[in-house]
């Protein structure tokens, strides 16, 4: 029989899902409606979601925490970076345009990297401990391009990435039905559902898991501890 994990909790748990779809509140969002199914499952457990579509702040370009110190007259970052910070699991939406993922999740993608050299309270990479996962849609291939580069982008500032960490749905090639219209085949689609249903449950269970481990072991990996001179075994005695 197999085992039942269901019975672990989530209920100490934040998510925070960012759409980074193109479209300003309250146009639909296709990209919103499929990000629906993974955080409703979350909801049912217990855990607490937040959404942000990042489009409707004024998040100015750039690679560091707050673009109005560096000539820009207005950043809303610095407002929404608490959020990010406090959630354990952080899922990026993305629609697929040109084959590649919006300018809206690229600039999100640059403001994360923007954090990516502070600390947490170990030593390590302040993103160390937290577990990211993408959602893409669109009509046009690309799918597991854009989710590639999405959850390679979060996994090299230390978000910990799951089995099966990623959910899409393209329809038909061109300007047919987008996820949310009426007939589309969207929310029926069993393979969408079944990959949306998997990554809302691996992203708990890995979640889970750093919660309860105190984050990622932090041996090894504590930047601190390299800048100050400790190599962590090294096998080149200069680097030791």
């Amino acid at each position: 029989m197999a085992s039942d994990d269901r019975k672990a909790r989530y209920d100490d748990l934040c998510a925070l899902f960012i759409n980074t779809t193109l479209k300003r509140s309250p146009e639909t969002s296709n990209t919103d409606a499929l990000m629906r199914v993974p955080a409703a499952i979350m909801e049912t457990n217990g855990v607490a979601v937040e959404h942000v579509r990042l489009v409707d702040h004024h998040v100015a370009n750039g690679v560091y925490p707050d673009m109005t110190e560096h000539g820009w007259d207005r950043d809303d970052w610095p407002e929404l970076w608490p959020k990010v910070a406090a959630a354990d699991i952080l899922v990026v939406g993305t629609p697929i345009w040109l084959g590649e993922e919006s300018s809206v999740c690229r600039v999100l993608i640059e403001r994360l990297y923007a954090h990516s050299g502070e600390r947490n309270a170990q030593g390590q990479y302040i993103f160390y401990g937290k577990t990211g996962g993408c959602v893409v849609t669109g009509n046009e291939d690309g799918i597991k391009h854009c989710a590639m580069t999405v959850l390679y982008a979060l996994q090299h500032i230390g978000y910990a990435i799951p089995p099966q960490a990623d959910a899409g749905w393209i329809g038909e090639a061109g300007p047919g039905k987008s996820y949310a219209d009426e007939g589309s085949g969207g929310p029926e689609n069993d393979f969408t559902q079944r990959n949306a249903t998997f990554m809302a449950w691996n992203l708990m269970h890995m979640a889970r898991l750093l919660k309860d481990a105190g984050g990622m072991p932090a041996h090894g990996n504590q930047a601190t501890l390299w800048a100050e001179g400790q190599r962590f075994d090294h096998p080149n005695p200069e680097y030791r």
